[in-house]
Order: C-alpha cells, then structure tokens, then sequence
C-alpha cells in the first residue's frame, strides 16, 4: 500500500479519531479517520475549506478529453482553485501528518481515499509554510479561476479521473 497522510491546518494534533463522514457524503457510512495516498497528496495541499476541483488522465481516459483538459500542459495532475482563495494559498500553512497505513482499506482509488475504523497516531508531521512553493514543486499545474463551476461541470461530463472537494464554499454558479 501507498504511504498515507492527512492534510490539516491544525498544527499538534497527536492522535486522529474516528469522526462521522464529512457534509454531503452520502456514500460512506459510521466513524471513520479519513487519508489520502501519496500519489494524490497534492489535492490537499490549500487550504482545508478551499473549494477545488482536481483531474487527471485515467486509464478509461479518452484521447480527446485528455487532449481537451490537459493538452497543453506537461502536468499530469491539475488542481484549480477560485480567485478568491489565492491569497489564503499564498499565506496560510499547513501541516502534513504521516499515518501508518495497517489499518486503513482503500475507498476510492481513483481519488485516493482511504478510511479506518480504528484511530491512529501519526508517524510524524510536516509543516508547509509556502503552500505554493509545495505545489508547484510536484507534477502539478496549479489553474486560478473565478469561478470552479464551468471546469467542475465540463470535466463531470469527461472521462477524466477527478475530485471535487468542498465544493460547498465554491462561490455561486454564475
């Protein structure tokens, strides 16, 4: 199994319980701890209640959507953020805990998601202090947009990997 971490803005935190599913996840029932793998950290790395909208090239991927969302970038991973929260990404910090991964099952592998049923201690934690500067230094192209709706809408209707997180603080369709 891949390495797996929890993204917080918390710093200190010593021991994660298992909590409720977030606001509007209908899929995942009972407590839980929730972690992300390696290969798809960087849809954490903004703020915790910035509204993003992730994708990449799966293997179901067809040539023209791949094309359409990624042709003229060399990142295989894209992470696009509202305007809004630019200056929370170029100011806030955030801080990376390491689980151990005995007791986590994947729930999503297309997201990278992966849940407990048990509580865990992390094996250690990294602070980010420049955000951007974390981003920018994986394969990642970073889009700033005023509004997520559009490219949420078109790449639901792609044959694109994706994630929509919190989405919720989106600003309103336009």
């Amino acid at each position: 199994m891949e390495e797996l971490f929890h993204v917080s803005d918390r710093p200190g935190i010593t021991r994660f319980e298992p909590r409720p599913p977030p606001p509007g996840n209908t899929t995942h029932t009972g407590r839980m701890v929730w972690a992300v793998g390696q290969r798809l950290l960087h849809n954490y790395l903004v703020p915790r209640d910035c509204p993003r909208v992730t994708f990449y090239a799966g293997p179901k991927t067809t040539a023209e959507d791949a094309e359409r969302f990624l042709g003229i970038t060399t990142a295989r991973h894209v992470v696009a953020i509202e305007t809004a929260w630019l200056q929370a990404l170029r100011t806030g910090c955030l801080y990376i805990y390491a689980l151990p991964n005995e007791t986590f099952q994947p729930v999503d592998k297309g997201a990278g998601y992966y849940i407990s049923r048990q509580g865990v201690t992390p094996r250690s934690v990294e602070i980010v202090e420049d955000i951007l500067a974390c981003l920018a230094a994986r394969d990642v192209e970073i889009r700033i947009t005023p509004s997520l709706w559009p490219l949420r809408d078109a790449v639901l209707q792609s044959t694109m990997r994706f994630s929509f997180i919190r989405m919720r603080n989106a600003a309103p369709r336009p």
